[in-house]
């Protein structure tokens, strides 16, 4: 266990200021989401930018398509969040079967389509892993674009996975931020469903 601790100090210690600006702009990301506002984006986009650098340096490939793909869908999901000014915002639902099929595509289509490149064409030395981690958030944020009380989930399975994934890759500071987004996450499938429990009264 000391063994453990010694290495994470290490880790720590050596965490860069870009790994920092990083993990609090991914924590500024998660309490937004969780609170329901809009500006998990911009936030979320500034934080993913620099994830991309980083990642790509520690030869995550997978992940770096991940935060590609989140760049593109959080610019989705901030205009289908607000839509026009004049249209109301989209209201927190579940997701129906339509949904949780599209969803199972991109988890298993998305883990065999990422191994494959993954194998083919990089150095990848954690391929299986990487590209689940990857395909399982994928799907998570396409669920959250669409404002999904599911999407917690989906990105806790993610989240579950990626961090012993980043403390094997030595990024001690990204696996310490996923904790707290695993953490937060749960709290806010939680709030989520409340929300989407009050608006299905409300419509009925």
């Amino acid at each position: 266990m000391q063994h453990w601790i010694e290495l994470f100090t290490e880790q720590v210690k050596a965490t860069t200021w870009l790994e920092w600006a990083a993990v609090i702009l991914g924590v500024a990301e998660v309490l937004l989401a969780r609170a329901n506002k809009v500006w998990l984006y911009p936030t979320g986009i500034a934080a993913t930018l620099i994830s991309i650098y980083l990642l790509l340096n520690a030869m995550l490939y997978a992940e770096c398509l991940l935060s590609f793909y989140y760049v593109v869908m959080s610019v989705y999901g901030w205009y289908h969040w607000i839509k026009k000014r004049h249209l109301p915002a989209v209201k927190v639902r579940f997701a129906n079967r339509q949904e949780w099929l599209i969803t199972l595509l991109i988890v298993f289509g998305g883990w065999g389509v990422l191994y494959v490149i993954l194998v083919k064409f990089t150095p990848s030395t954690v391929p299986i892993w990487d590209s689940w981690v990857s395909s399982t958030a994928w799907a998570g944020m396409w669920l959250l674009a669409r404002r999904k009380v599911e999407n917690w989930v989906l990105l806790n399975i993610s989240n579950l996975f990626a961090i012993p994934l980043l403390y094997h890759k030595n990024l001690a500071m990204f696996a310490l931020l996923t904790l707290i987004l695993f953490i937060v996450a749960v709290f806010g499938y939680f709030d989520w469903r409340k929300i989407a429990r009050q608006e299905n009264s409300s419509a009925n």
